[in-house]
């Protein structure tokens, strides 16, 4: 091979180079401004106003560590949904001692499960209920309901038949609960289905979503006094002597303008 044709070789070579480089950093500028994007604009908190909705509360599990509920309390939270079980065997670790510290920092106590897809439902109801025990529950049972976490495949209708199973189960055993989703979740399973119960709904926008709802988790990176890192934060619908006819159970919340 002559000089000059190494030479040409070598330029493309470098050209090539060059663009697989300008490829790989265009690429990983689009990836960076597609989390950004995401960080700020679906997951963002919205403005909440406490005027319109002056009840907080929190909602944990055994993943936000050992917590100090009486400063909790002391920083304004009210209120307290506590993760119990999971699935068909599932207990959380902390359920026990998270409940015992809600209990003496005076916060209204709910305990949730997170329901899986593909274990049948009153199964799930009974490891619900073993794990409360006789505990009182200002805010009773929490069936927790979405995709995420959850296996994919399994036919609509099984999930359906599961998730009525449980809740037809827990309601004959006395307990009152009511559903937690994301909009995707609410349509998709609670809708049509469990019309009229209360609703603990997930979302980051301003107007959580169209129909009635109870509770608006609308935070996944909230910080509270004597709880380390980040806790999901959530209002109540109403205002605070509505909040009281909620406990003894003389008011169900109707939709309010958060704005």
């Amino acid at each position: 091979m002559s000089e000059k044709n190494e030479v040409i070789l070598s330029r493309q070579e470098y050209s090539g180079s060059l663009m697989i480089i300008d490829f790989i950093f265009l690429a990983c500028l689009l990836i960076f401004s597609a989390l950004w994007a995401w960080n700020e604009f679906i997951t963002s908190p919205p403005y909440v106003d406490p005027q319109s909705y002056p009840v907080r509360g929190i909602d944990v599990s055994a993943h936000n560590g050992m917590m100090n509920l009486d400063a909790a309390a002391e920083n304004g939270i009210e209120f307290i949904f506590i993760k119990a079980s999971e699935g068909g065997d599932f207990q959380d670790e902390n359920f026990r001692i998270n409940y015992d510290k809600a209990r003496s920092a005076g916060l209204k106590i709910g305990a949730y499960h997170f329901f899986r897809f593909d274990t049948d439902g009153i199964t799930q109801a009974v490891n619900l209920i073993r794990t409360v025990g006789n505990r009182e529950l200002d805010l009773g049972l929490v069936i927790d309901v979405e995709s995420a976490g959850n296996p994919e495949g399994i036919p609509e209708r099984l999930i359906q038949e599961r998730l009525t199973s449980m809740a037809d189960f827990l309601i004959l055993k006395g307990h009152r609960i009511m559903f937690y989703t994301n909009r995707k979740g609410y349509y998709k399973y609670v809708k049509n289905n469990f019309e009229g119960f209360p609703l603990w709904i997930c979302s980051f926008n301003s107007t959580p979503i169209s129909t009635d709802w109870t509770f608006w988790q609308f935070n996944h990176r909230g910080k509270v006094k004597g709880i380390n890192g980040d806790v999901d934060l959530n209002t109540f619908c109403g205002s605070r002597s509505e909040w009281l006819d909620f406990l003894i159970g003389k008011y169900h919340p109707e939709n309010i303008d958060p704005q």
